[in-house]
């Protein structure tokens, strides 16, 4: 909560200034501050997360009244901002995309996949923002410091997105419309920022697309995007 804290004020924003927090999955590297940032009085957002998915948390004594759940595949509303979830494959219970929409405006998420389905590929349409997985080289994945069993479950259809699945998807099925790509989600020990940025800005190339390219960091926000 800290963390986040800190990050949102390097953009003139605060905790008491969010509405919603939207959950994918249960892996504790997306949800580790929930349950502390769920207790504290002073954030009122309300939490969003898949009706399987809220069980595996651990909340404490009881789950927080601000608690909202959702069927994967659902659409819902959250003041102006029309919300798609979508189902993604990964090693979780019930791990989901999402998909945003306001004022004409698009904004699709996917991280945490092992590939990108046609579902996935349909629900990624017409988006003016997207962020991708772009988790791992193949080549620096196999050398590297993981077990080969952690290995294994990285590179298999619920495992995560490959700096080659993803430059595939940006040659061959991204949408024309999108005009920010943010790639994220990047391994420390198998990838590196420029390996990616390489990977995404040859396929843009080849697909003769004309978008934004951004790297995300692990430890600082990403640019701002308005429209």
């Amino acid at each position: 909560m800290r963390e986040l804290a800190r990050r949102l004020a390097t953009i003139g924003e605060q905790l008491t200034d969010i509405d919603a927090i939207l959950i994918t999955h249960e892996h504790s590297d997306h949800v580790a501050g929930l349950p502390v940032l769920a207790r504290n009085r002073g954030v009122r957002a309300v939490i969003y997360m898949s009706h399987r998915t809220a069980p595996t948390i651990d909340w404490g004594e009881t789950p927080p009244a601000r608690l909202e759940t959702f069927q994967a595949g659902a659409a819902f509303s959250i003041g102006d901002v029309e919300v798609e979830s979508f189902s993604i494959p990964h090693d979780a219970v019930d791990p989901v995309g999402f998909a945003f929409t306001a004022e004409g405006v698009r904004i699709g998420v996917a991280t945490d996949l092992g590939y990108i389905p046609e579902s996935v590929k349909f629900h990624l349409r017409r988006t003016d923002v997207l962020l991708l997985e772009a988790n791992h080289d193949p080549d620096m994945l196999k050398v590297g410091p993981y077990p080969w069993s952690v290995k294994q479950r990285v590179m298999s259809r619920v495992g995560h997105l490959s700096n080659l699945s993803m430059s595939d998807f940006l040659e061959h099925d991204m949408d024309a419309a999108t005009a920010h790509l943010v790639l994220g989600h990047l391994s420390q020990q198998n990838n590196h920022p420029e390996i990616v940025r390489m990977v995404g800005q040859q396929a843009l190339a080849a697909r003769g697309a004309g978008a934004g390219l951004e790297i995300a960091s692990q430890h600082e926000p990403s640019e701002v995007y308005r429209f």
